[in-house]
């Protein structure tokens, strides 16, 4: 195995193409995302996340460029392609009177997986979904059904696993859940692709980011190497007495006060240093009761980037 479990290059996607509503969803885009890794793939809706996804899954017809998944070309080798990966889709769907544990046979099944090598219960006890194994599909609340569809995805033991929005309206307790067995997932060498809306979820797991936009990829870089590119960083002062106006620091730093009355200072790390920062503050007679600090984070990247773009 090559050290990248997925390889794109020139990967061109045009819905209606010639026709009056012709829409081109991907434009001539390249990845390669390393095997392992839990790689994060963020956009805006409509951005081309999906269209992308569903071209690796075989759902989707490409217009142009190449791709391999875990070392199978996906139009010479279609079948190798399509059992190397696994899709946790965005949309709950399944047949309401099929139980889990038929649900996760049957998948299997259309896997060519043999019964003798099938671990439907031992999946369903990895998502916590053992108990409920012959209960009705439909009986079963949103966050379990999220759990059902990462089941489905894996019954075929798929050594790349793509989450499409995988907690979409999952609470917290659940979501925590997932990335705990997710880690585990990874932490036993199977490759992870993320699409998330919660950027902070990003950023706690993910080892690289790809960020795409109008069908183009506008950065993909390490996570931290990302985080860094934003000069921006907060610094929160309470006071001793509340202050009756806002301090001017000059050029560069801005102040406000929020409602508790603490001031807040934003400044450019990699032009000012927090020393000068507080010389600044105690030139202004004001004493400190707490301090504390604020990094930036992916949301402030994602919007400068996607912004601009």
């Amino acid at each position: 195995m090559s050290q990248n479990a997925i390889e794109i290059k020139n990967l061109e996607k045009t819905y209606n193409p010639g026709k009056h509503n012709e829409k081109k969803a991907l434009n001539s885009i390249s990845l390669e995302i390393p095997t392992g890794s839990i790689f994060g793939l963020l956009g805006p809706n409509g951005a081309g996340k999906s269209t992308l996804i569903n071209i690796m899954a075989g759902l989707v017809n490409k217009s142009g460029g190449n791709v391999s998944i875990w070392g199978f070309d996906i139009d010479k080798n279609p079948r190798q392609s399509r059992a190397s990966i696994g899709v946790v889709p965005q949309e709950i769907n399944f047949d309401p009177f099929f139980p889990p544990i038929e649900s996760l046979e049957q998948q299997a099944g259309l896997y060519g997986v043999p019964k003798s090598e099938r671990r439907s219960m031992e999946i369903l006890e990895a998502v916590g979904l053992a108990d409920k194994a012959y209960a009705y599909t439909r009986d079963l609340s949103g966050g379990m059904k999220r759990r059902l569809l990462m089941a489905k995805a894996l019954v075929h033991n798929p050594p790349v696993l793509i989450l499409d929005e995988p907690t979409a309206g999952v609470d917290v307790k659940l979501r925590k859940q997932m990335w705990d067995y997710v880690k585990e997932l990874n932490a036993q060498g199977t490759t992870i692709v993320l699409t998330t809306h919660y950027l902070e979820e990003a950023q706690e797991l993910c080892d690289q980011i790809a960020i795409i936009n109008h069908g183009n990829i506008i950065t993909n870089e390490p996570t931290q190497q990302l985080l860094d590119r934003v000069d921006s960083k907060t610094l929160i002062i309470t006071p001793t007495k509340l202050l009756s106006k806002i301090p001017v620091f000059g050029k560069k730093i801005n102040a406000s006060l929020d409602e508790n009355g603490n001031l807040i200072i934003e400044y450019p790390p990699k032009q000012i240093g927090i020393m000068e920062i507080l010389s600044k503050v105690q030139d202004h007679k004001i004493d400190i009761k707490d301090i504390a600090t604020q990094e930036t984070g992916l949301e402030e990247v994602f919007l400068q980037l996607t912004e601009n773009a």
